[in-house]
């Protein structure tokens, strides 16, 4: 079966003559506003994580295989310091997420080590010393907590301030780059409430998992409001083959073809 990306955008509503179209800029002003870019896998029924989440099986029962596709290549493992890997058409898919990423906004179920305080001696991650992101993120919490400064060029900043303060602080510390909403589903969910993310991926994965958290639930009717942009095929993988299994009593003798010796008339039941 083949995986397939797509890529979906707030409407534009800001347009000149608009309402709510911001005021020129001068014509020697120069503005770059970076993108909160969100990039997720999903199955087929909607869910970007099994049930029964916890340390132990942090994508939940059957969650792991959403990411089947991108385990194996060359660009995903190149972030983790390992050597070697496929290349093939989803690699552009990887290496387009990853382009111009200048910081991380994850939820504090993202990254991880339960709820409630963080205690005496608190979670570091999933990921060990050297994590793969490689520049700062900030992680959603209710609780405070000093930064985690990791090797490889990733600080971890814990944010108490909500999604807003988040995202403004992303945004400066990406210095005109893009800003990666890396997850869970309970953050994306709050920024795609608020209207605030600029370009959603989702790399839908030919599974389903009958269970487990939702991407888009509770978000109510025809929200979030989205433009269509592009969809990709992405690397093909063998369809499973399913061969039905018929029972069949005939009634009378069916007739020969033409051309068929005596004897080999009858057809395989």
């Amino acid at each position: 079966m083949q995986g397939v990306r797509s890529v979906w955008r707030p409407p534009a509503t800001e347009l000149p003559g608009s309402p709510l179209a911001a005021p020129p800029l001068p014509p020697t002003t120069e503005f770059t506003m970076s993108k909160l870019r969100f990039t997720i896998s999903m199955s087929l029924d909607g869910f970007v994580a099994g049930p029964g989440q916890d340390l132990d099986n942090p994508l939940g029962v059957g969650g792991m295989s959403l990411h089947n596709w991108v385990f194996p290549l060359a660009a995903f493992r190149e972030r983790f310091g390992l050597v070697g890997g496929q290349v093939n058409e989803s690699s552009a898919v990887v290496e387009a997420s990853l382009a111009n990423i200048g910081a991380t906004v994850m939820g504090r179920n993202m990254f991880g080590g339960g709820s409630g305080p963080w205690g005496a001696d608190p979670w570091t991650g999933w990921w060990g010393d050297n994590p793969p992101f490689h520049h700062p993120v900030f992680v959603l919490t209710h609780h405070p907590r000093e930064p985690l400064v990791c090797e490889g060029g990733t600080t971890l900043t814990f944010v108490t301030g909500g999604i807003e303060s988040a995202l403004a602080q992303a945004r400066a510390a990406a210095a005109g780059h893009d800003v990666s909403l890396a997850g869970g589903a309970a953050a994306a969910r709050q920024y795609l409430d608020a209207d605030l993310v600029d370009e959603t991926e989702i790399n839908l994965a030919p599974i389903f998992l009958g269970d487990g958290e939702p991407l888009f639930g509770g978000l109510g009717t025809c929200n979030p409001k989205l433009t269509h942009v592009r969809t990709r095929r992405t690397a093909r993988r063998p369809a499973p083959k399913v061969r039905p299994k018929l029972s069949r009593r005939p009634t009378r003798e069916e007739p020969r073809p033409a051309g068929t010796p005596a004897g080999q008339d009858r057809r395989r039941r």
